[in-house]
């Protein structure tokens, strides 16, 4: 297999992920906000830290407000990360590995794409942000559902795990990071109805809701919500379970003896949660290592893989 058809199908899957997890992200934090009491002082700028993309917004806008910040998610070309930006490089990427996808994918990528660009008012409006962002996710579990049943399971397929499970690790503990950082905007007066809609919320941005308390059968609390995101080893949204799916997909594909001794060292349950003072700043810090991590991950696949 090329390396250039592996590299785009692992870019198309990231960028899949990446598309509908920044519906789901901008999504959760609408309801959270709305959910909240006026005097908790929690920003939509901080979804522009989250993503570590603060830099980019100060050039683009002077105000941060709901309308800049959820514009700048979603629609802002001079974003990389913004949704349509990424769903322009799916597209793109589709469209460059047509032989070795499906064929329904051409439509269902264009479907996707078009739904999106002629709807995007919807989404930076307030009235039918959830209706449209909803339409980006189903769609995009679509499109992956289509890969999963139609395709082989060989070389290319493990290609697309990979792409999407690193993105989805990641996009986890950007997720935890949500929770943990709108109770420390609440300077410690969160009370526990406060926090259990901040870590409800949480739950249902990951479609995580059912299958927790399935798990856990405990009542929603941030330690227990954290901990489950980090390190459930069977919910497939989990950092766990994307590092235990990234081990197998790499582990099946030549050259990987170094991606996979990396992957192992990547460890999610390394900082102990067993109570709520344990989701403060040493999460946060414990959070951004494990992003930095991932993100070494992916530069040490594409010098295995793609090598320019």
């Amino acid at each position: 297999m090329l390396s250039k058809v592996a590299e785009r199908l692992y870019w198309a899957a990231r960028y899949m992920e990446r598309v509908e997890n920044t519906a789901r992200l901008v999504g959760v934090y609408d309801k959270l906000l709305f959910d909240l009491p006026r005097d908790v002082n929690i920003s939509w700028y901080s979804l522009v830290e989250l993503n570590s993309v603060a830099d980019l917004f100060s050039e683009r806008y002077q105000i941060r407000s709901e309308h800049n910040v959820v514009k700048f998610m979603l629609a802002d070309d001079s974003n990389p990360s913004s949704m349509l930006s990424s769903l322009h490089m799916l597209r793109e990427n589709i469209r460059t590995s047509r032989d070795v996808l499906p064929v329904e994918s051409w439509e269902y990528i264009n479907e996707l794409y078009l739904y999106a660009v002629n709807n995007i008012r919807l989404g930076i409006n307030r009235s039918k942000r959830h209706e449209f962002l909803d339409q980006i996710v189903s769609r995009c579990q679509m499109l992956y559902g289509l890969f999963s049943s139609t395709m082989s399971h060989d070389a290319p397929w493990q290609f697309i795990k990979l792409g999407r499970n690193l993105e989805r690790a990641d996009m986890t503990t950007r997720i935890v990071d949500a929770g943990a950082s709108a109770l420390l905007a609440a300077n410690g007066d969160a009370n526990i109805n406060l926090r259990k809609v901040v870590w409800t919320n949480v739950l249902l941005s990951a479609s995580a809701y059912t299958s927790y308390r399935r798990s856990v059968r405990l009542s929603v609390a941030g330690p227990y919500v954290a901990s489950y995101l980090l390190e459930d080893e069977y919910f497939p949204r989990s950092v766990a379970s994307c590092l235990t799916q990234l081990r197998i997909s790499a582990g099946k594909l030549p050259h990987c003896d170094k991606v996979v001794e990396l992957i192992k060292k990547v460890d999610p349950g390394s900082h102990p949660i067993e109570s709520e003072s344990d989701l403060g700043l040493e999460l946060r810090e414990f959070l951004n290592d494990l992003q930095i991590a991932l993100s070494h991950l992916g530069n040490r696949i594409a010098q295995t893989w793609f090598p320019a």
